[in-house]
């Protein structure tokens, strides 16, 4: 069945047929295709372009339909024919079966192209809503680690070498921070997919006296895509969505990448539950942080996804034109990478055990603690830059004699400067240092349990507002 051989003498090649069938991904849609129909028709049958008897008819045939399909995919069975073409042919073929030429009737007033800009439109609202789910529930565990180690001081890092400690608490809301302008972006996005492109039709509007707002209020659209021309030429909340995962995939990356280095014996900063790691087939002692590193690798298909719709749509003409169906399998392989890799970094970040111990030694090490030797000459009223001289010729001389600041004494402090008392010894510890950093947003363990408390706060928030809209979406 074609939904357009009107006019074609000649049976489509085989070849070409396999080339351009889009079923074998687009099926997926059939949730988001049949709600989309099942609003259309009763738009149709309330404004009298077709009669209401027979719209109500259509509509019982497609919930039959959905059922039908979710039985299906519950059980396993395999995409459809491919000769079916797309997910559209899919269900007016089924639906020819069920009520026969009445079927035709539920394309009165829409085409294709504005038809499938409603099914990615209200799939990926669904899926936006999914990977917040997701994005939610590793800020938790992230909020559940830092407030039980808003105490535990570990080296912080710049150029991958030790600068200054920190906590680690402080460390794990950074992440926290980075997933809630996540969410921020995805809410933002959310915002310009819930705009009803259908009554577009092909690309001019449609001759028919249809009722959009209402469509739009039964689908739970906000607004209608205000021209008809962009309705269907439009993929902006595509890419949008794209550069927001891209986004989320790489501060993953980042996570992962400190992950894999912590597991590692020359850090030794975590360990990874048995469930989280991998062995290796020839060395028996390996436990390798294999999902971080896939983390890290499934970044770049994200990223490609978003290069590869930018590239398809940056030379087409308005308005709808076939290149656009590339699309799709990109998005959905996306939206299951993303979702997948937040539920992993969750687990493997719950269950992996930290160390201390190993954190503290490492952070008294590399003279991270050189800047306080400086502030503590500048509060006695030398110069920074003179005391940024002064410490850094106290670290050469602990080089030199393989100790570190912590280890030097009182004496050898004075022969830099006089300034130097005995206070300095205190100030020259890891937590001394941590504890001096009382700025707003600083690594004080003070400051670290406001920012706790106001990052519960937001998260609270955040929770309910996609609990809620996740329910208002679901088709």
């Amino acid at each position: 069945m074609k939904l357009w051989g009107g006019r074609f003498e000649k049976p489509t090649d085989k070849l070409v047929e396999a080339y351009t069938a889009s079923i074998p991904f687009d099926w997926r849609l059939y949730p988001y295709d049949i709600a989309g129909s099942i609003a259309h028709c009763r738009m149709l049958g309330r404004r009298g372009i077709i009669p209401p008897d027979e719209a109500e008819q259509i509509v019982q045939a497609l919930q039959e339909i959905r059922h039908e399909l979710d039985m299906l995919v519950a059980e396993g069975a395999p995409a459809p024919d491919p000769a079916l073409e797309d997910v559209h042919t899919m269900i007016e073929a089924r639906l020819r079966e069920k009520v026969g030429d009445l079927a035709g009737k539920l394309h009165t007033a829409r085409s294709r192209n504005d038809q499938v800009a409603l099914d990615e439109r209200l799939y990926l609202r669904e899926a936006i809503a999914g990977v917040a789910e997701q994005a939610l529930k590793l800020q938790g565990v992230l909020l559940d680690l830092a407030a039980q180690h808003v105490d535990t001081i570990m080296p912080g890092y710049t150029h991958l070498q030790r600068a200054q400690p920190v906590t680690l608490g402080h460390h794990l809301l950074a992440y926290f921070e980075m997933l809630d302008r996540d969410l921020a972006r995805l809410r933002d996005c959310f915002g310009r997919v819930n705009v009803l492109p259908l009554g577009a039709g092909a690309l001019a509007g449609v001759p028919f006296p249809i009722d959009r707002q209402m469509v739009a209020q039964e689908l739970g659209f906000e607004s209608v895509v205000a021209n008809s021309i962009d309705a269907v030429a439009d993929r902006d909340f595509l890419l949008e969505f794209h550069a927001a995962a891209a986004i989320i995939m790489v501060h993953l990356s980042r996570l992962a990448e400190e992950i894999v280095l912590w597991s590692s014996a020359e850090f030794g900063f975590l360990e990874l539950d048995d469930a989280f790691a991998t062995g290796s087939s020839i060395m028996p002692q390996k436990k390798n942080p294999d999902p971080a590193e896939l983390a890290r690798g499934k970044t770049g298909r994200v990223i490609g996804h978003l290069i590869a719709l930018l590239t398809t749509m940056k030379g087409l003409p308005l308005a709808y034109n076939r290149d656009m169906q590339e699309d799709k399998e990109g998005l959905f392989d996306t939206v299951e990478t993303v979702r997948r890799t937040l539920e992993i970094m969750a687990g493997m970040l719950a269950t992996a055990t930290f160390k201390p111990e190993r954190m503290a030694a490492a952070a008294a090490g590399g003279f991270s603690t050189a800047t306080d030797v400086a502030d503590y000459l500048v509060r006695k009223g030398v110069p920074f830059r003179e005391a940024h001289a002064i410490a850094g010729a106290i670290v050469r001389r602990c080089i030199a004699r393989g100790i570190t600041l912590e280890d030097l004494p009182l004496e050898e402090f004075r022969e830099f400067s006089p300034l130097f008392e005995e206070d300095v010894l205190e100030a020259a510890t890891a937590r001394a240092s941590v504890a001096s950093r009382i700025s707003e947003g600083g690594t004080a363990p003070e400051r670290v349990r406001e920012a706790l408390a106001q990052a519960r706060a937001r998260y609270a928030a955040s929770l309910d507002f996609w609990s809620a809209l996740a329910r208002r979406v679901r088709v």
